[in-house]
């Protein structure tokens, strides 16, 4: 792990040297870093710098598994009420070229980058170019009128009904990892759906679709790409010297890590190769997450900024879900936490915020080992106070009956004739792909071109299976002992998409 001599306050450019026996105190930790930055102008709890080397030491456990030559890692930053507490790095950013992770090296910070996203819009509703209660439609009419109106904050909190196009793309074969994807290649998928997961604003559904339109939209509304709106309004004003959004993968990033998976003994790259960005895409450094987490806390942009930003949802029955725009509301510890994690190909982020302790914890990796949740939380732990006592565990009800058996599951056994009834073509326009049913050594099976192939497991009742595709239902003409005429396919972020049949005779088999 290298060290940080410095780094940039978030309020000035000039670095303040430490107080020499703060200096001493954290060095006793070797591959700690941390730098002194501006006094707190708000009344706060009292401030003393937290971090010792046991602290330190703590920290470098976590991260004991990447600090390798031979593997990729991470970098981690930690502050409070602004002072940087530490920065460090571990493992590798090019394992080709043999080149170390730093506390300034460039990662890609996956959902987290949402937050920025959600920002940008909030700062052109503040200037009075819209409302976060229009209607996306207004401005982005190729979304499909679905009956109902999808708002600007349906698409902030995820409650707008719509698929994750990704998902619509893995299903076709061409998945965001197959495929250079861009916003035209997005909203031209997100146009073609023919219906919503869910009504707008019934339940929380997180779908990168919405924030591929919210960059969609600033690019309308500013006249300006959001890559631009986002460094003039954002990454400049606010200090984000090394944070970009990769709106061109192929543009060359000075000090940005690669990314990477495990494979076999060693690792493979796994870098993002689309264009798409505003649900990911940020290109930064823990130090500007720090930063741009000590805007939010101190509320540099103002206070309606910081109240649209904390919006969280409601649904339509009046229930609060914990996402707001881009930022999820939790805890830990007992203490009140604000953050977000991420994944993009091989990179992983978490940034969190707690408020009540004016502590920030930024973590970026570049490979898929690295569990962002469970590294942040345990870096979080550390600088939080003790956890209070878990309650006493509730004594059973005496007047619960015992020795009930648990009903045993029926599993639908279909026979080799009812297999051979769904066995055709099956086309999806919202997919824009053809899949053929077949049965295969007495396995239903799913077929898909070039050479994919998905056994089907029956389900619990008539016509369900589960696949590695999804859940799938056979839906019959005219009630169960009709024929086959379609299937829906539902998962994660997809749900109930239709596969029609189609007849090979006639010539309309699209792909086959």
């Amino acid at each position: 792990m290298r060290i940080l001599q410095s780094a940039a306050s978030p309020f000035a450019s000039a670095v303040r040297l430490l107080p020499v026996a703060a200096l001493l105190a954290l060095l006793a930790a070797p591959q700690a870093a941390l730098a002194h930055q501006g006094d707190e102008p708000q009344p706060e709890a009292p401030f003393s710098i937290s971090v010792n080397a046991d602290s330190a030491q703590a920290v470098d456990e976590i991260f004991q598994a990447f600090d390798s030559a031979r593997s990729p890692g991470c970098a981690v930053g930690v502050a409070r009420n602004g002072e940087t507490l530490v920065e460090a790095a571990y493992g590798m950013a090019d394992l080709e070229f043999r080149v170390a992770n730093e506390p300034g090296t460039i990662f890609e910070a996956g959902s987290v980058s949402k937050q920025f996203a959600a920002a940008a819009v909030v700062l052109l509703a503040l200037d009075g170019e819209l409302s976060l209660d229009d209607d996306i439609r207004d401005y982005i009419p190729e979304v499909p009128d679905y009956g109902e109106t999808i708002t600007i904050r349906h698409l902030l909190n995820h409650t707008s009904g719509l698929r994750d196009w990704g998902s619509v793309a893995g299903i076709s074969g061409w998945g965001r990892s197959a495929r250079s994807h861009n916003h035209d290649h997005a909203l031209e998928i997100i146009s073609r759906q023919s219906a919503l997961n869910y009504p707008p604003g019934e339940r929380y559904s997180y779908t990168n679709s919405g924030y591929n339109l919210l960059a969609i939209l600033v690019d309308r509304v500013s006249g300006t790409s959001f890559a631009e709106f986002s460094r003039e309004r954002l990454f400049e004003p606010l200090g984000l010297e090394d944070t970009q959004w990769r709106d061109d993968y192929r543009r060359v990033v000075p000090g940005r890590a690669s990314a990477y998976s495990p494979s076999g003994h060693g690792f493979r790259i796994n870098r993002p190769i689309e264009d798409v960005h505003g649900n990911g895409g940020l290109l930064t450094t823990v130090s500007d997450l720090l930063r741009w987490n000590e805007h939010l806390r101190q509320g540099t942009l103002g206070q309606q900024f910081m109240t649209e930003m904390h919006h969280r949802g409601v649904l339509n029955n009046g229930e609060q879900i914990h996402y707001a725009s881009g930022l999820q509301f939790g805890s830990q510890n007992g203490v009140d936490r604000i953050s977000h994690t991420g994944a993009t190909s091989g990179y992983r982020a978490y940034l969190a915020l707690f408020p009540d302790e004016a502590l920030s914890v930024a973590v970026l990796c570049n490979v898929t080992s690295a569990s962002p949740g469970g590294l942040g939380g345990g870096v979080s732990a550390i600088f939080l106070p003790e956890p209070p006592p878990e309650p006493a565990e509730e004594p059973a009800d005496e007047d619960e009956p015992e020795g009930e058996e648990e009903e045993e599951e029926i599993t639908f056994d279909p026979t080799p004739a009812e297999m051979e009834a769904y066995e055709g073509f099956y086309h999806s326009p919202d997919a824009e792909t053809t899949v053929q049913v077949v049965v295969e050594e007495g396995d239903l099976v799913i077929l898909r071109r070039p050479s994919s192939r998905f056994q089907l497991s029956p389900g619990d009742d008539l016509d369900h299976f589960g696949s590695s595709l999804g859940a799938i239902q056979f839906i019959r003409e005219g009630g169960e002992t009709g024929p086959v005429r379609e299937f829906s396919l539902s998962q994660g972020r997809v749900h109930d998409i239709r596969f029609y049949r189609v007849q090979a005779e006639e010539g309309a088999v699209p792909g086959f």
